[in-house]
């Protein structure tokens, strides 16, 4: 079948968004669809669950959620060594240490401060990695890989994960931990309805258009979005709405309670997806 045909429940996943690789338990080809959307399935990262099955049976016997977030957070320093980073490798006396103290939660902080930065670069590059997904935009439209752009986005990337301690394991954990508390604290929820702030549709690529405020868009492989409408408006002039199966969902807000300051966004992978457009 053409990779890029459209489907009897609309468009699939171009080709030219997707890898043929990921570690994850569904091709991309199906993860980035609008039938995944309408249909999800739980994802699974390769060996993730298996590898920290201590972290999940421990925290499985905590009723509380900031009870769990903090065996989590402890668990996060002691596995990745993230308070001793001599015993993993780093020189204390070195004057080039540079990215060793960069984690999990300086990732998170660099995208909310800037989502085109270093840290947006690396965290883009781990949706491709695990789930298949190629960016779209860093900086702008990325377009092919044959361009200065896509070429700075590269180079981003590799700057931000050069001289860090396992910083991609840390996030396959984060997004396990985050499923896990999905299920648990919304067991029987399968979406999210969510919002964002857009000045112009065109900024997003248009695969179809079945009414005047119902679009088929190719996402970036990573976005923000907010359970708050009016938050919303604050970065756009129109309102972006779509139903988000929570088996997207990198980070939530009070995933970890008082880590991050100020933060209401929802970290959510991309792929295509139906949304509704309305003017604020």
């Amino acid at each position: 079948m053409d990779g890029n045909r459209q489907s009897d429940n609309g468009p699939s996943l171009p080709a030219y968004a997707r890898s043929p690789f990921n570690r994850c338990n569904l091709p991309a080809v199906i993860l980035g669809s609008l039938t995944y959307q309408q249909h999800p399935l739980p994802l699974h990262i390769d060996g993730v669950e298996e590898l920290h099955a201590a972290l999940f049976r421990s925290i499985d016997k905590v009723d509380d959620p900031k009870e769990r977030s903090e065996h989590f957070k402890h668990y996060m320093r002691s596995g990745f060594l993230l308070g001793h980073l001599d015993k993993a490798g780093f020189d204390p006396s070195s004057k080039k240490r540079g990215r060793d103290k960069a984690d999990y939660l300086r990732i998170l902080r660099g995208w909310l401060f800037d989502p085109d930065g270093k840290e947006a670069a690396v965290l883009k590059g781990w949706v491709e990695s695990r789930f298949g997904l190629l960016p779209r935009n860093h900086n702008g439209p990325l377009g092919d890989m044959n361009n200065e752009r896509y070429t700075a986005y590269l180079t981003a990337r590799s700057r931000g994960l050069y001289n860090t301690n396992a910083l991609e394991a840390q996030l396959d954990l984060l997004y396990t931990y985050c499923q896990y508390e999905l299920r648990r604290q919304y067991p029987n929820r399968t979406h999210f309805e969510l919002f964002r702030g857009v000045n112009r549709v065109e900024e997003h690529e248009v695969l179809a258009r079945p009414d005047k405020k119902t679009y088929m868009l190719l996402l970036n492989n990573l976005n923000s979005f907010t359970g708050e409408r009016e938050r919303a408006d604050e970065f756009g002039d129109y309102i972006m709405k779509a139903s988000l199966p929570v088996s997207k969902l990198l980070y939530m807000p009070g995933l970890l309670p008082g880590t991050l300051r100020g933060e209401k966004e929802y970290l959510v992978i991309g792929g295509v997806y139906e949304v509704r457009l309305g003017v604020l």
